[in-house]
């Protein structure tokens, strides 16, 4: 899935857009809530080598909070990483090119539901 379409979800159905706070990483995106302004996202685009994959160029990511058993579940899965730069207990990264969209707005509802 494309981050633009990641990006044109949250807008539409929580009326929520991404916020960068980086000079240093003008592509890193903050998804937070509007009223408590805790964050349910965090959309990146991260050097594969960075993340432990193979080859080269980058890879565009989305760290979510999850409950900690469904983090453990899902880790070593495919489309799955450890969160990036986030606790890695309750965070996780989703592989955005590599899951459908079914899945990436489902776990983006559920991480939005946790951080209400």
């Amino acid at each position: 899935m494309p981050v633009d379409e990641v990006m044109t979800y949250v807008l539409n159905k929580y009326h929520v857009r991404p916020e960068y706070l980086w000079k240093k990483y003008p592509s890193y995106a903050v998804l937070r809530h509007v009223d408590n302004r805790k964050w349910f996202g965090l959309v990146m685009q991260v050097r594969k080598q960075q993340l432990g994959l193979e080859g080269s160029g980058s890879e565009a990511i989305m760290d979510i909070k999850l409950d900690p058993k469904e983090v453990e579940f899902r880790q070593g899965t495919p489309g799955f990483l450890s969160a990036y730069h986030m606790n890695k207990n309750h965070w996780l990264a989703m592989r955005l090119e590599q899951l459908d969209f079914k899945q990436i707005t489902d776990l983006i509802d559920e991480s939005y539901q946790l951080t209400k």
